[in-house]
């Protein structure tokens, strides 16, 4: 079968990677299996227990032997824990579930960069990055419907239709996805397997080691991953337990979480149309200005979703979370991605941030899970909005270093 061109693939691969929506997940995990704030946490910290351990192997996978298969293994075993998800009940066989789709997505992170990197080239990576951040609210917006249409009848059934759209994800790229960009090292050089992954995971740590702005990135992903925890396992058992929906007519709350994340949706599009105007107009010093200003911005719209009593006001502090969040991301990887200069370690270097982001959501987890069923979910919520503070002040630092060193030359006006 004939392969598609890398830049096809990928954003094909941000329609379909956005279509399971945690929407129905997450009322499935609270009304359904009635899982506990505790429980709720410990099932995103055993996810990031299990990337803290193999995101920086399986990132060396990726860079020793093939970014192509890594994202096959990856994809595939994500899809078949969401599924699996749908189809059990107990607590604990979910958490450790969720664990294997955290050993799964290992396979995908740093990978995914680091494949269509190469495929493109270093210089046209980051309008690729915007575009298809713009690209993928296309299938969330496809999924989000999809899956509360299904998820109204039966929410078991929207949770497996999810998963099942990322194992299709896997099967894609056994087909059609080309690997031309990336070369490995002849037989010779790498010796024995251990050999060679030890040897590139040193590499890729030296790397990371000498450059201090990758070092003070990873640092802001270890606090964005503490703060990003409570918020992630708790708005919606927030607003079904705390703050209440709005009281208009008699839908289904997963019908009102869809329409939330819809508008979301709808701002984050347009909010990156107009922020790949500012880069084509302004190039990379874009990034770091609009990073800086979209984290305050998150900072500020926690705080306000966790001590409002207002139901209208949490909805806008909760897409003002939303948006935030759907700008930043594509802009961190950019100003990440562009630090590493030798593709070799690639994948593992941006492993490396992934695991640190674990690190803050595992080491933050539990904490933030025990907070919120000592004192409430509101508590448990500030706690982690006020995480982030600590991860401007080294975004600070990043700024004032970037800004000692030679500017970059500014992108092309087209990839």
């Amino acid at each position: 079968m004939r392969r598609l061109p890398a830049t096809r693939l990928y954003y094909l691969l941000q329609v379909l990677l956005f279509m399971p929506t945690w929407v129905v997940m997450a009322v499935y995990l609270v009304r359904v299996l009635h899982l506990s704030p505790l429980e709720l946490v410990l099932m995103g910290t055993a996810m990031e227990g299990a990337v803290f351990l193999f995101e920086v192997p399986t990132g060396v996978v990726a860079d020793t032997y093939s970014r192509r298969l890594s994202l096959i293994i990856g994809y595939l075993g994500m899809g078949i824990a969401w599924m699996l998800v749908g189809a059990f009940s107990a607590a604990w066989v979910v958490i450790m579930l969720w664990a294997f789709w955290g050993l799964s997505y290992t396979f995908t992170s740093g990978a995914y960069q680091a494949w269509i990197t190469d495929e493109v080239g270093l210089e046209n990576v980051a309008r690729v990055f915007l575009k298809g951040s713009r690209i993928r609210y296309a299938g969330a917006v496809l999924g989000l419907i999809g899956q509360v249409a299904i998820g109204v009848f039966s929410l078991r059934a929207g949770v497996i239709a999810g998963g099942a759209v990322t194992a299709l994800c896997g099967v894609l790229c056994i087909f059609l996805m080309p690997e031309t960009g990336f070369r490995r090292r002849p037989r010779a050089e790498r010796g024995s397997p251990l050999t060679a992954m030890r040897s590139t995971a040193v590499s890729g740590a030296r790397y990371a080691w000498a450059a201090p702005v990758i070092l003070l990135l990873v640092g802001v992903d270890l606090f964005m991953g503490m703060s990003s925890e409570a918020f992630d396992r708790l708005k919606e058992a927030h607003f079904l337990r705390d703050v209440g929906l709005p009281a208009i007519g008699h839908m289904d709350a997963v019908v009102w979480f869809g329409i939330f994340w819809l508008a979301g949706m709808v701002l984050g599009f347009v909010g990156t149309g107009w922020l790949i105007k500012r880069f084509e107009r302004s190039g990379r010093k874009v990034v770091t200005s609009s990073l800086f200003t979209l984290t305050v911005m998150e900072l500020a719209a926690m705080l306000v979703f966790a001590l409002t009593g207002s139901t209208w006001l949490a909805i806008a502090a909760l897409l003002g979370v939303f948006f935030a969040r759907d700008l930043a991301g594509p802009l961190y990887t950019i100003w990440l991605n562009e630090q590493i200069t030798d593709s070799t370690v690639r994948a593992t270097v941006l492993s490396i941030s992934g695991q640190a982001d674990a690190i803050g959501q595992a080491g933050g987890g539990p904490v933030l899970g025990a907070i919120g069923n000592a004192w409430g979910i509101r508590t448990a919520l500030t706690t982690g909005a006020l995480a982030i503070a600590p991860a401007l002040g080294l975004y600070g630092r990043a700024i004032a270093h970037q800004g000692r060193e030679p500017e970059l030359q500014e992108l092309p006006a087209e990839a």
